[in-house]
């Protein structure tokens, strides 16, 4: 049951946007007359601003004055288009998360109560942070390691922050529910699960030892890998409140004027990049869904390193075909072939036709062959996809849709690097790659062998499987003959709850029976 206040919370945190001008900016004329006047109404509160301020501005400024959660959940719906739509989705993409430092002694506490030994045993010395976000802030500091002096970053969460997000979670459960309940056409986006999945990201980003085994596990991944890498990870001085990592020396991806400048070749890093990304998303299933600028460095060596793991994306062999007939159909123009994928793995009901909808795919596909490829754009390709799968009951897919979200952003990173960038050249090597190892003769002998390994393994287990078959036949042909009988104390509890019912029986209808006396009375 939602408490009183919870509502009060919901009261203050829209009045607050609603002051800032963000609710008359969402509630638009596209929405139906009743949003068109709520928006109009909510309009006559909010402040007066410069003709010239940008929606996305505004919404910025009214999630940041929420706090460290909505700036969060911000950023999170920014990553579901499909849930707020497009335009919306790029205006909180550009969200900056940049909150204000908290005492470097507040750090010092958090570390110590978290590894539970003294700062000054686990680093020489530890700086004032250097960046802030709404989860947790940065700090430079000194270790040492084999007698040498060594430079790391130290990631410690924000004090109160589980504490804030836990109370400001029960306002987004309720209006996840209101929204359900009042707006019926809302629910195929399924708002109270886009919050439980909110909820589950958000809680394994609070605690930074999964942050660290993330980075542990695409290190692993990309070992061999040319040209990406991810910073090693400090297990020593990591813990739930704290992460120790390798210090990255290099410059951030948004400043395409510096890697220029060092030398680096603008069109190989994008196609790092690229192939990087479908690398994790095809080979691994595992891949950094919060791939934009700020999170990725050019090393000295031109080498990509990506920080920052809180957000992270997996995928089953399903999906990742799904991913890869797709992308290839479309380089093949085989649309059938990108419309029964939907169809093998479900997304698309069985009542549709198959050939009606490759004619929807069609309508994607032919105007982008008609372009120069340079000019394609595989995210916006996935974009106009979905909106089509609207049409044939696909049900939003989060899984998918932060997929789609991530590659929209890996791509632009990729376009300022250069804007002419051909995207599915980069692409097809990789994609091809997969489908000949996975879906060709290849993945037909791992299937056999893995059949045999089963076997073999089902084979081990037989005497056994054999003695439990033996045993439960022989329970079922005892129960035949004399009947189904309890011990002792089943019989006793059993019995205690029939009573406990009975009871609660009797109650009930003496309650009816003195309501319906009394309403007699009153007739009388």
């Amino acid at each position: 049951m939602t408490s009183i206040a919870t509502y009060f919370r919901l009261v203050r945190d829209g009045w607050v946007l609603v002051r800032e001008g963000v609710i008359s900016e969402l509630l638009t004329e596209e929405m139906g007359p009743e949003a068109k006047w709520l928006g109009r109404g909510a309009g006559v509160f909010a402040r007066r601003r410069k003709k010239n301020a940008e929606r996305s501005d505004r919404l910025a400024k009214g999630v940041g004055k929420l706090g460290p959660s909505y700036v969060k959940l911000g950023q999170f719906l920014a990553t579901r288009p499909d849930v707020v739509g497009a335009d919306i989705a790029a205006d909180l993409g550009l969200l900056q998360d940049q909150m204000s430092s908290f005492p470097r002694a507040q750090s010092i506490e958090a570390i110590e109560g978290s590894l539970g030994r003294k700062i000054d045993d686990l680093y020489v010395s530890i700086d004032e942070p250097i960046a802030a976000a709404s989860v947790a802030q940065v700090h430079p500091a000194i270790i040492t390691e084999d007698g040498d002096e060594k430079k790391v970053a130290v990631k410690v969460i924000r004090p109160g922050v589980r504490k804030r997000f836990k109370h400001d979670l029960e306002v987004f459960y309720l209006v996840s529910e209101l929204q359900e309940k009042f707006i019926p056409s809302s629910r195929r986006l399924k708002p109270i699960e886009v919050t439980r999945t909110l909820e589950q990201t958000t809680k394994i980003e609070m605690d930074l030892r999964l942050e660290a085994a993330a980075l542990s596990e695409i290190s692993e991944n990309t070992e061999n890998d040319p040209g990406f890498r991810v910073p090693k990870v400090d297990w020593e001085r990591t813990g739930r409140d704290v992460l120790t990592m390798e210090w990255i020396d290099g410059t951030k991806m948004s400043d395409v004027a510096a890697i220029k400048a060092a030398g680096h070749d603008l069109n190989a890093l994008a196609e790092t990049l690229i192939q990087s990304f479908l690398r994790h998303t095809l080979r691994d299933g595992f891949f950094h869904a919060d791939m934009h600028q700020g999170n990725l460095f050019v090393d000295p060596d031109g080498m990509i390193v990506a920080v920052d793991m809180g957000i992270v994306g997996r995928l089953g062999f399903k999906e990742r075909r799904f991913l890869a007939e797709i992308i290839f159909g479309f380089i093949t123009r085989d649309y059938m072939r990108v419309a029964q994928v939907h169809f093998d793995a479900g997304y698309v009901p069985a009542k549709h036709n198959v050939a009606s909808f490759a004619q929807a795919i069609r309508a994607i596909g032919e105007p982008i062959h008609g372009q120069s490829a340079e000019t394609i754009s595989m995210a916006k390709l996935l974009t106009l996809l979905f909106e089509v799968t609207e049409l044939f009951d696909m049900e939003a897919r989060s899984e998918l849709v932060m997929l789609q979200k991530t590659m929209v952003v890996v791509e632009g990173v990729a376009r300022t690097l250069n804007p002419n960038f051909n995207m599915w050249k980069a692409s097809e090597g990789v994609v091809s790659d997969w489908i000949r190892t996975n879906l060709g003769p290849a993945r037909i002998a791992n299937d056999v062998k893995d059949g045999f390994v089963a076997l073999h393994r089902i084979g081990r287990m037989a005497p056994e499987i054999a003695k439990q078959a033996e045993k439960m036949s022989e329970e079922i042909s005892h129960m035949t003959e004399h009947g189904l009988r309890f011990d002792e104390e089943t019989a006793e509890n059993i019995g205690r709850a029939e009573a406990k019912h009975s009871r609660s029986g009797r109650i009930a209808l003496w309650v009816i029976a003195a309501t319906l006396v009394y309403i007699a009375y009153q007739v009388v």
